[in-house]
Formats: C-alpha cells, sequence, structure tokens
C-alpha cells in the first residue's frame, strides 16, 4: 500500500530541474534534459509537454528497467516535436516521424524517459512493447 502512495505522488515536482544524461542513449541523442512547469526542454530546444495521466506501477515496469515495488512516478504526457529536430550530434528522437509521445518515470535520483511517435496512445505494457513500431527510444538522466 505504501508503494502505491508514494506510486501515485505527482511526477511534475518529481520531475522538475536539470537532469544530466547517463546512458549512451541519452549522451548521443539528447544530451541533458531540463523540466520546467509545462515544457521540457532538449539540448536547449524547448516543447511543450501536456500531462495525460499518472502510470500505473505495471506500466513503469514494463517500459523501464524499474524493479517491480520500486517507489517512484511516472507519468505519461502528449507532445510534439518535429521529425525534422535534430538535437545532439545531429541526432533526431523518432527518425523520419514526429514524436508525440512521453512517458517519465523518476524516483528522485534518476530519471527515465521513452519517446514514441504515432498519433495513437501508446500500449505501456511489456507485451505490447514488444510488438510495438512506434517506440523510438529509452533514455536515462541522472541527478
Amino acid at each position: 500500500m505504501v508503494c502505491g502512495l508514494a506510486f501515485a505522488a505527482t511526477g511534475e515536482a518529481q520531475d522538475s530541474g536539470q537532469w544530466r544524461a547517463a546512458n549512451e542513449a541519452a549522451k548521443s541523442t539528447t544530451g541533458d534534459v531540463y523540466f520546467s512547469g509545462q515544457k521540457v526542454s532538449i539540448n536547449f530546444s524547448a516543447f511543450t509537454i501536456a500531462e495525460i495521466r499518472t502510470l500505473k506501477p505495471e506500466e513503469a515496469t514494463g517500459v523501464f528497467d524499474v524493479e517491480p515495488g520500486a517507489v517512484g512516478s511516472g507519468h505519461l504526457y502528449r507532445t510534439m516535436i518535429p521529425a525534422s529536430k535534430r538535437f545532439a550530434h545531429r541526432n533526431t528522437l523518432c527518425g523520419s516521424e514526429d514524436t508525440q509521445w512521453m512517458v517519465s518515470y523518476s524516483d528522485g535520483r534518476s530519471l527515465h524517459l521513452a519517446f514514441f511517435s504515432g498519433s495513437d496512445m501508446p500500449v505501456l505494457t511489456a507485451e505490447g512493447l514488444a510488438t510495438a513500431t512506434d517506440l523510438c527510444g529509452t533514455f536515462l538522466y541522472a541527478r
């Protein structure tokens, strides 16, 4: 019960601020990210994000390498990052497709992000992601 309550805490405050790229995917594609209100800045470019809903614990474990029962919070966001936008090392988030969804999970010291293309809301289960064609990548950040 405590895990469920802790997981339900709002993500905006937990996600806010600057996060350093912590894995090779983040270092080579996005660089550091910064959350402020209803915007995320990636490689010095700001994009509007709209929180759609809080993630269920099983969705966080389905999308990210998060231990079941971990204490943290996650959110599904709607966004629009054009396919033409280049980030670190001239990389894009979703190749030739616009990035339309972002999923976050934070435990306070680390932040996981996943980006999705496509107009349909992504299916955030291990089974759904195994066959997903709209998952662009997952990235890890730290404070």
